[in-house]
C-alpha cells in the first residue's frame, strides 16, 4: 500500500486528464432541454464492466460465458465486454498493448476465440435475462490497422501533414478526423454489423466527447433502424450528447470528486456540490453511469483500503443513476500495486485472503435497489448532518416508502445527527457481513472507520 500511496499523484494526474476529455472545462448549459429517455428497466439495472483477457482462467469467451450465471445470480443486467479486437502492434505500450488501439474493427482478439464463441457468449447472456454491450474505440485506432494505408483520408494531420495521435499522451493511436465523409460511413456500417451479426445489444462508446455529437446522433438513428431498442452508454460528461445519441453517460465529476474526498481529504460536501452542480447543467431526466472503480486507474480497495471502496460502492448504488461493477469488485480484487490492468497481462484474484463476503454484500444491496423504486427515481434529497466534514446523507423516497443513507467517508469513527421524519419509525436494513446497530436512532448516530447505515420506514398507510 505504501507504494502505491507513492504513486497516487501520478494516477490522479492520469484520471484528471481522462475526465478533462470527457468533460469540457466550462460545460454548457442544457439543463432547459430535456434528456432523451431510456427504457425503464435501465434505470434499476447494474452494468458489470468484463475484461475478457483477465474475467476467466482461460482468459477468452468459452471462459466467459461459463460463469455468465454467476453474474446473473449477483444481480447484473448489462455485461459490457472491453474491447475484443485485435490489438496493435506498432508504437504499441506495455508487453501486449492497450485494447483501446485497435488493429482490426471487424476482427475478435484470437486469444478470445471466434465468431461461434462470441454468438454463444452473447446467446447465453440473453437467456439469462442480461444484455451484452460491446466498448467500441471510434476517437483513434491503432498504428498498424488497415484503414491507415487504404483510407488515409480518415486520419488527423498536423500542419506538416503527418498522421497524429489524438492526445500528445496517447502515442500507440492515430486520431480519427470526423470531417471525412468516408470515416463516418465506414464507421455506422461497422456498428450496424456487431449488431445484425452478432445479436450485441449496444454500445459503450470510448471517450465519447472527443468524437463529434452529430456523428452520434446519425450512429443512434442508423442503428435504431436495425435495433430499435440499441442501448448507448457514452463515456463522457458532456450534456448535449444526451439529448438524442445516448441512454447515459459517465459520472466523470462525481468520481473525481469522490477520488478528492478520500484520498485528498476534501469535505464530504464536496460531494454534493458536485452532483448539484451537474443537476444544474446536465438536460432534465438525464442518467449517469454511478462509478467507484474503473479500468482506467488503481483499483478502488488499492486507492481506498477495502473499507473505503466498500464505502464508495454504498454511495454508488443508493444514490440515483445506473451502478457499474468493475470486474473483480465482488472480490475485492486487487494486486500489490492496485496499477490498472490496461498494458499488461494482470490476472483477478477471485479469492482474495482476508476479505469481508463482498459477493453477498453487492447481491444483497443489488437485491434492495432493485426491489424498491424509490432507488430508482431521479429524486435525491441531500440531508444536512452535524458531520458534514465526514459523512453524507441523503434522502429516496417514493410514495409508499423512505430511505436514509447515512455514510462515513472518513477513517476516523464519528457521531453525527441526521434530520428525520418526526415522530416516524425507521429500521436499519441487515447487510452480510456489517454489524448490525444496536439502535436505529438517527438523532445520535455513531459510525466507525467507513461505516454505513442505510434505514427504512414505511409511509403508505402510516398516520398523519
Amino acid at each position: 500500500m505504501s507504494s502505491l500511496r507513492s504513486l497516487l499523484p501520478a494516477l490522479l494526474a492520469c484520471l484528471l486528464t481522462v475526465r478533462l476529455i470527457g468533460a469540457t472545462a466550462a460545460t454548457p448549459d442544457f439543463s432547459g432541454e430535456t434528456a432523451r429517455q431510456p427504457s425503464d428497466w435501465l434505470r434499476q439495472a447494474v452494468v458489470y464492466e468484463a475484461f475478457p483477457r483477465a474475467f476467466s482462467s482461460t482468459g477468452d469467451f468459452a471462459g466467459m460465458t461459463a460463469r455468465l450465471g454467476e453474474l446473473r445470480e449477483l444481480g447484473v443486467d448489462v455485461v459490457w465486454l472491453m474491447p475484443i479486437h485485435p490489438i496493435g502492434k506498432k508504437l504499441r505500450k506495455g508487453s501486449i498493448g492497450s485494447p483501446y488501439a485497435v488493429r482490426d474493427y471487424y476482427g475478435i482478439h484470437p486469444n478470445y476465440g471466434g465468431p461461434k464463441d462470441l454468438r454463444k457468449l452473447v446467446s447465453t447472456a440473453h437467456g439469462l435475462g442480461m444484455k451484452v454491450i460491446l466498448d467500441v474505440v471510434l476517437n483513434h485506432s491503432a498504428w498498424d490497422n488497415a484503414l491507415l494505408t487504404q483510407h488515409p483520408e480518415f486520419y488527423k494531420r498536423d500542419a506538416a501533414g503527418k498522421i497524429i495521435p489524438p492526445v500528445a499522451d496517447w502515442t500507440d493511436v492515430a486520431g480519427f478526423n470526423y470531417a471525412s465523409p468516408g470515416l463516418r460511413s465506414y464507421m455506422i456500417t461497422m456498428l450496424k454489423h456487431w449488431v445484425t451479426e452478432f445479436g450485441i445489444d449496444g454500445f459503450r462508446c470510448d471517450v465519447a466527447g472527443m468524437v463529434p455529437v452529430d456523428f452520434w446522433n446519425e450512429a443512434r438513428a442508423a442503428l435504431e433502424a436495425v435495433k430499435p431498442d440499441v442501448l448507448m452508454l457514452a463515456e463522457a460528461s458532456q450534456p448535449d450528447l444526451l439529448l438524442k445519441a445516448f441512454d447515459f453517460d459517465y459520472a466523470w465529476p462525481f468520481h473525481g470528486t469522490l477520488n478528492e474526498v478520500l484520498l485528498q481529504g476534501k469535505p464530504a460536501t464536496a460531494l454534493q456540490r458536485s452532483w448539484e452542480e451537474t443537476r444544474a447543467k446536465f438536460p432534465k431526466g438525464s442518467l449517469h453511469l454511478r462509478i467507484s472503480d474503473n479500468h482506467d486507474e488503481a483499483r478502488a480497495v488499492a486507492r481506498f483500503g477495502i473499507r473505503g471502496a466498500l464505502a464508495a460502492s454504498v454511495l454508488m448504488f443508493t444514490l440515483d443513476g445506473v451502478p457499474l461493477l468493475y470486474n473483480g469488485m465482488e472480490v475485492g480484487d486487487a494486486t500489490e500495486s492496485g496499477a490498472p490492468a490496461l498494458f499488461e497481462p494482470l490476472p483477478i484474484f477471485w479469492q482474495p485472503k482476508e476479505r469481508p463476503p463482498l459477493r453477498d454484500l453487492y447481491r444483497e444491496l443489488i437485491r434492495v435497489r432493485k426491489a424498491h423504486p424509490a432507488f430508482q427515481t431521479h429524486q435525491v434529497e441531500w440531508l444536512a448532518n452535524s458531520r458534514p466534514e465526514d459523512v453524507v446523507s441523503f434522502r429516496r423516497a417514493d410514495a409508499k416508502e423512505e430511505f436514509i443513507v447515512v455514510i462515513n467517508l472518513s477513517s476516523r469513527p464519528v457521531s453525527a445527527r441526521v434530520p428525520a421524519t418526526p415522530g416516524a419509525t425507521y429500521r436499519a436494513l441487515p447487510f452480510p457481513g456489517t454489524t448490525e446497530p444496536a439502535s436505529s436512532d438517527l438523532g445520535d448516530l455513531k459510525l466507525g472507520t467507513y461505516e454505513w447505515r442505510v434505514f427504512q420506514r414505511t409511509v403508505a398507510g402510516e398516520k398523519r
